[in-house]
């Protein structure tokens, strides 16, 4: 275990997933507590950085703060208004779920600055999170997954078209967005213009995959190139499929198996699968990897890979490595030093070209 280090946890941040990113933060703060010092940092819906005294972050509130997108400034806190250094954090905890915070862009600026933080870097944040790039990228690691299209604004007129190739029921999702937020089943192809209407509000791109008779089952991941894989679990959603008021509404009665009831020998194909997605987006750090088991073929498919999964009391992500044997206080710190781990190895490299 590393020394007691100074932890800026961000969170909050601009996309539709603001809440769900308060409430993993405060959980988070709750176990880095217990071998770090935590700095909440509230990003708010405008993209402007609080600084907040309290140990448990707040949905409002604190100091207005910006960090140098430069080396030489030593990653340093500074106060919006006069520029003086408030803060001096060691390591940055990003967990900013979705868009403008999942996707690359503040693990670019982090980068700029020169900083270890946790988590994915800017080319599998981004391509994790576009999941036209993540299928793309899947198909060819050979990682099986559903039949899907991807449309923009100016392929709609051929929405129709994909009733024909696709089937019912269909899901359609924001090509760039998490926690089910603007996501819609379709059951008719009277329905299909309305979800898109839904998904297109959130993203430029939207995802139409073909839905599938499945069981739902996660798996976490943990490491840099020596990742390995949590136990399973199973999602039983209260509803007809998991969707935002499933995941996280006080009323949600959805259940979860852990460890999922599974044979050994689809265990290890499942946990194969989920190292194999992992490296292939080149993540890093964790991530959570969501599969459908297909209740008549026995097929696993990989959904997606999220390299910033829920963290909040009921998420899954620490909930499986618990099972698997790594306490969650453990397993932020473990999160904490595959950061730090990474920044120095990425610090060792030339910058420069000399012969």
């Amino acid at each position: 275990m590393s020394s007691r280090l100074t932890v800026a946890l961000l969170f909050g941040g601009r996309s539709g997933e603001h809440e769900v990113s308060v409430r993993s933060a405060v959980s988070v703060a709750r176990g880095l507590a217990t071998h770090h010092h935590v700095l909440p940092v509230l990003v708010d819906h405008e993209g402007r950085w609080w600084l907040q005294d309290a140990a448990t972050p707040e949905a409002a509130g604190g100091r207005a703060v910006f960090l140098v997108p430069a080396p030489g400034d030593g990653g340093v806190l500074r106060a919006l208004e006069g520029g003086a250094v408030v803060a001096r954090p060691d390591v940055y905890f990003p967990v900013l779920h979705g868009t403008y915070g999942e996707d690359g862009t503040v693990q670019g600026l982090l980068e700029l600055a020169s900083v270890p933080y946790v988590g994915s870097g800017v080319a599998a944040s981004a391509a994790a999170m576009d999941k036209e790039l993540m299928k793309a990228l899947f198909a060819a690691a050979g990682v099986p997954q559903t039949p899907h299209r991807v449309l923009r604004r100016a392929d709609r007129g051929r929405a129709p078209e994909l009733v024909a190739e696709l089937g019912l029921p269909l899901f359609v999702k924001p090509a760039n967005l998490g926690s089910s937020v603007g996501v819609s089943k379709v059951k008719a192809a009277s329905e299909l213009e309305g979800a898109l209407d839904a998904a297109f509000a959130y993203d430029r791109k939207v995802v139409v995959e073909a839905g599938v008779d499945a069981r739902e089952i996660e798996l976490s991941v943990l490491g840099n190139d020596d990742a390995r894989a949590s136990l399973p679990g199973e999602v039983l959603p209260d509803r007809e499929f998991y969707d935002y008021d499933s995941k996280y509404s006080a009323e949600s009665r959805t259940a979860l198996r852990i460890p999922a009831p599974l044979d050994p020998g689809l265990v290890d194909e499942v946990q194969g699968l989920g190292v194999r997605a992992f490296r292939a987006v080149d993540a890093c750090g964790y991530a959570r990897v969501d599969f459908l088991l297909e209740r008549k073929r026995g097929r696993v498919l990989v959904n997606e890979i999220n390299t910033i999964p829920g963290f909040t009391s009921i998420s899954m992500f620490p909930k499986l490595w618990e099972a698997t044997g790594l306490p969650y206080p453990d397993l932020l710190a473990r999160l904490v030093e595959l950061g730090r781990e990474r920044h120095a190895e990425r610090a060792a490299l030339k910058t420069t070209y000399s012969k």
